[in-house]
């Protein structure tokens, strides 16, 4: 059936005899493809809702089989079908960033420390420390900075301990998301995702 209304981005209504051929088959299949994705879209949301509810039933059997208390779940969970052919992982994603002042205030403490004369033992730190706060495309690299507090019962220099705190303050986790994956194990004996974008469902 021919459509006998053409409305543009404007509101505009275009006579049927101004639209190109190549416009009507846009039209077609664009509208035809979004149907497809809308389907695609709820049936993702479906299996995205399953694989948590399921996940979370495994996990509270697990916990409550061996005695723990399922409500201090807390980071990720993979679990397994009983010949281990199929793998299942819940993985949390925290966002972290740095409140701008205090990861300045807790840069210029660590750069105090630089300067002092380090010992032997110290020395090590002092290219880590240099290296996390390089920025790339004007960012940090949250790694890098986070890994640095992997040595603060190590180093005995209250510079540096001063620093640490700093650190901590000025960690903010504003979201956070959780990713599922559904892995099949192959012949080799190692497991293939089965691509499934839930992330932004």
């Amino acid at each position: 059936m021919k459509k006998k209304k053409w409305i543009d981005e404007a509101g505009n209504e275009i006579p049927a005899h101004r639209i190109t051929v190549a416009e009507k088959i846009a039209e077609k299949h664009s509208f035809y493809l979004f149907g497809l994705a809308i389907n695609v879209n709820e049936q993702l949301r479906l299996i995205k809702e399953a694989v948590l509810s399921c996940s979370n039933e495994v996990y509270d059997a697990v916990m409550t089989e061996n005695g723990i208390d399922v409500s201090k779940r807390k980071g990720n969970f993979t679990w397994f079908s009983f010949d281990r052919s199929i793998k299942i992982e819940v993985a949390i994603n925290e966002l972290v960033v740095f409140d701008d002042v205090t990861i300045t205030a807790c840069r210029e403490k660590l750069m105090q420390f630089l300067k002092k004369s380090l010992n032997s033992t110290q020395e090590f730190i002092k290219d880590l420390i240099l290296d996390a706060f390089q920025t790339r495309a004007g960012k940090l690299d949250t790694k890098k900075i986070m890994y640095l507090l992997k040595y603060e019962d190590k180093i005995k220099d209250q510079l540096y301990s001063d620093a640490m705190e700093l650190l901590k303050k000025s960690i903010r986790k504003p979201s956070k998301k959780t990713y599922y994956r559904i892995w099949k194990r192959n012949s080799s004996g190692e497991y293939d995702n089965i691509e499934l974008n839930f992330s932004s469902i």
